[in-house]
């Protein structure tokens, strides 16, 4: 998300970073720029307008940090600022000790609401440790009630409905009263929705919050309809009341205006952000996050999260074990892959990392096409370990010459590729051997080096090793390998 604003703002920035002596002719060639990315990015034009303009006042002001150089403080403005109009602090739902409390979920017919409806119950249910209930109250649409009931089952949540009721508030009101019957603390009604504002749609929407009684009504936006879904949002928060936005779509979304304006025009936070598809593709909204996304400062704490929420803390620290003990296996390699793989993306993971770091230790900024190269190095090197055998990952030494043809037809590789996922797994060794004795696990460049080669930076294609091409041994601490011959060396004859 926010890919084309945040390149055009980084480069701003970066230029801006470059002058000696900070001028006012320089803020304001910076502030065209910005104000043009923010156009280009679907901001609304009032909305831009006012950001460049407080952005000026604060850079030309007499606002000055002693432990900041002139361009850096334009940087701090301009993240403050961003922080600022999306919306300040994070903003979560609400809850009362009333129960149930009631959360409504509005918006125009194919924004998302339905699916967005299973993505908050199950949120809540992990995160916020809720027992929610599910109702659908679109009596309209065909197979609508269907829709949330196959959802319901696939995410493992409560759903409520009468069959044979076509009457959205008897619906709702009869949900209420089986949720606090029942000890439901939550109760999410999936309201109907229209592929335009009318009046007999607000009607309906009204009588359901008067019969309810919501703590919360979340308009759901398409993040991809840009200046729509804003001017959406508004419409139905004048004739409705709506407490925050939910953006779906948002990582297809490369302009990001919606997410930049919404606060802004509305007045209303957005709490929640659809990124795929899967049910659990929900996150919460956090301002200063997305700002340090959009500045190239990254998004550590996300990580950390997703870390923590994804990756099995006793096998990582079972693994750091076997480093320290230089008993890293290629089975313990298989499984290192597999939990980078539970984060998600190659190119979303270093999204999330700051650009000074990924600068330090030499690792570039990825294009689409080299993250799905570096994908697909990594499941042909988990297909080659899978296709070895217990006691070969458990010792490479054994790996001969006849155990990597087999090994190679067995994972649909070559050779040559096989030769080469064994010497980076041995250098990799090496390296983790070298940090073991230092007492470190991270610094200089080694770390640059161990991450370039456990991310397949260098790829398997290159300089691969054909048949009969044999590791380095004389330059590896690493045992020969049984049945693999040493080069002999050639002796000169001393002339007489």
């Amino acid at each position: 998300m926010f890919e084309s604003l945040s390149d055009k703002l980084k480069r701003t920035l970066k230029n801006l970073r470059g002058e000696g002596v900070l001028r006012p002719e320089h803020v304001d060639a910076a502030l065209r720029d910005i104000r043009l990315a923010l156009l280009e990015a679907d901001v609304n034009y009032k909305v831009a307008k006012d950001f460049i303009a407080r952005v000026r006042e604060k850079a030309l002001g007499q606002e000055v940090w002693q432990e900041l150089k002139p361009a850096e403080q334009v940087v701090k403005i301009v993240y403050d600022e961003l922080v600022e109009l999306l919306g300040g602090t994070s903003s979560r739902l609400v809850f009362t000790k009333q129960s149930p409390n009631v959360v409504m979920i509005v918006g125009l017919q194919g924004s998302g609401k339905t699916t967005s409806t299973g993505k908050i119950a199950l949120w809540l249910a992990k995160n916020e440790e809720r027992k929610p209930l599910l109702v659908s109250t679109d009596v309209y649409r065909p197979a609508a009630r269907e829709q949330l009931k196959v959802i319901a089952k696939a995410t493992g949540q409560a759903i409520f409905d009468l069959p044979d009721s076509n009457d959205p508030v008897l619906l709702a009101r009869e949900a209420l009263r089986h949720a606090r019957d029942y000890g439901y603390d939550t109760l999410l009604i999936d309201t109907a929705g229209r592929l335009h504002i009318d009046d007999q749609l607000m009607e309906e929407l009204v009588r359901i919050k008067s019969e309810t009684r919501p703590i919360e009504i979340l308009f759901v936006a398409d993040a991809m309809t840009g200046q729509d879904a804003v001017r959406s949002a508004e419409e139905f928060h004048r004739r409705v009341g709506i407490t925050g936005v939910v953006l779906t779509k948002m990582d297809g979304d490369a302009r990001g205006g919606a997410a930049l304006s919404i606060k802004q025009v509305t007045g209303q936070p957005v709490k929640f952000v659809g990124v795929g598809e899967k049910y659990d593709a929900l996150e919460p909204f956090y301002p200063d996050r997305i700002a340090q996304r959009i500045l190239g400062m990254g998004d550590v704490l996300s990580l950390i999260e997703e870390v923590q929420a994804k990756v099995d803390r006793a096998e990582a620290e079972e693994q750091l074990k076997k480093i320290q003990k230089n008993e890293f296996t290629l089975d313990d390699f298989r499984q290192q892959l597999r939990q980078v793989k539970r984060l998600g993306s190659i190119s979303k993971i270093m999204k999330l990392l700051p650009d000074q770091l990924l600068g330090s230790i030499g690792l570039p900024e990825l294009t689409e096409e080299q993250s799905a190269a570096i994908e697909r190095e990594l499941k042909r090197t988990e297909a080659i370990i899978d296709s070895m055998t217990l006691e070969e990952r458990a010792d490479h030494r054994i790996l001969n010459a006849s155990r990597r043809r087999r090994i190679a037809r067995g994972s649909g590789t070559t050779v040559a590729e096989v030769n080469q996922l064994i010497k980076q797994y041995v250098e990799m060794r090496q390296m983790m051997r070298e940090l073991s004795r230092a007492g470190i696990f991270g610094g200089g460049g080694l770390r640059g080096r161990m991450m370039r080669r456990m991310m397949g930076m260098k790829g398997m294609s290159n300089g691969a090793l054909d048949e009969n091409d044999l590791l380095d041994q004389e330059s590896s601490s690493v045992a020969p390998a049984p049945g693999l011959p040493r080069r002999k060396k050639k002796r000169r004859k001393k002339r007489r």
